[in-house]
């Protein structure tokens, strides 16, 4: 028995230090994707919103933010939160679509009537039930962003439907995008916001539509000239969480985040 001895006490010092590592490291960090640049207006209101919870939660929350799609494309980084790999993503309406119908809604061309309009809807009860319809999928919206009006941009003016007519244009991997530019006359390519620039440069597609901070950032200006501002749609972003993250959190922490949510979301509206 003698012989177990110092193994008994290097396991019994080993639990003491992971316990002390335990208590010392006990705060919790959540990982956070998105696909714009460090310089775009949302990523900024995400920085925001790490400050803040960091600030409420006393330092227990701490969210750590990869921009500019280092973990991948929207839906990629969707696939990673619904493997447990990741916390949070920040992605445009349509991408979920396809995991919760209801956000649809926000793809339906001319549907506000001004940014006013917008905004009421987005913080209506309305607003809120979209945010929840996905709870069954695994993940809730905690807040909107302003994701700006899209419009059309190609190397001619499109000012009316008959000037898509036979247009290949890059639409978001959408259903309702697909369809409102089937309605349009135009051929929809859905693909990848960071693919455009290529597929616009090679020929691949004729045009795309998007906002004009996009438009400017990703250089599409570059290789698609005109910038039709008709401003067809308004989809917001929307910063979205592991439904089993969130309820795991303790009501400090979620408190801190919910608020923190809400402020950095005020920065864009």
């Amino acid at each position: 028995m003698k012989a177990l001895r110092p193994l008994t006490a290097s396991l019994m010092l080993l639990t003491s230090c992971l316990l002390i590592s335990n208590t010392t490291l006990a705060k919790i960090t959540l990982k956070l994707s998105h696909n714009q640049d460090k310089s775009h207006a949302v990523h900024k209101a995400l920085s925001y919103l790490a400050d803040k919870t960091k600030e409420y939660s006393n330092g227990e929350l701490v969210i750590r933010i990869y921009p500019n799609a280092t973990l991948g494309n929207e839906r990629e980084s969707l696939e990673l939160m619904n493997s447990g790999a990741l916390q949070m993503v920040k992605v445009n309406a349509a991408s979920l679509e396809s995991f919760a119908p209801d956000y649809s809604l926000f793809s339906l061309p001319f549907l506000f009537r001004d940014r006013d309009h917008y905004y009421r809807v987005l913080q209506s009860d309305l607003g809120k039930k979209i945010l929840n319809s996905s709870e069954s999928k695994g993940f809730v919206g905690i807040t909107y962003y302003d994701g700006g009006a899209r419009s059309f941009y190609s190397n001619k003016p499109i000012t009316k439907p008959e000037d898509l007519a036979g247009m290949k244009i890059r639409v978001q991997q959408s259903p309702s995008a697909i369809a409102m530019m089937k309605a349009l006359g135009g051929v929809a390519t859905p693909m990848a916001q960071g693919e455009l620039y290529t597929a616009l440069q090679q020929g691949v597609v004729d045009g795309g539509e998007n906002n004009t901070v996009v438009y400017s950032d990703m250089r599409h200006a570059e290789v698609a000239k005109v910038y039709s501002r008709d401003e067809h749609t308004m989809v917001p972003d929307v910063l979205i969480i592991s439904t089993d993250v969130l309820n795991k959190l303790g009501d400090k922490e979620r408190t801190a985040l919910l608020k923190a949510a809400g402020d950095a979301a005020n920065l864009l509206i």
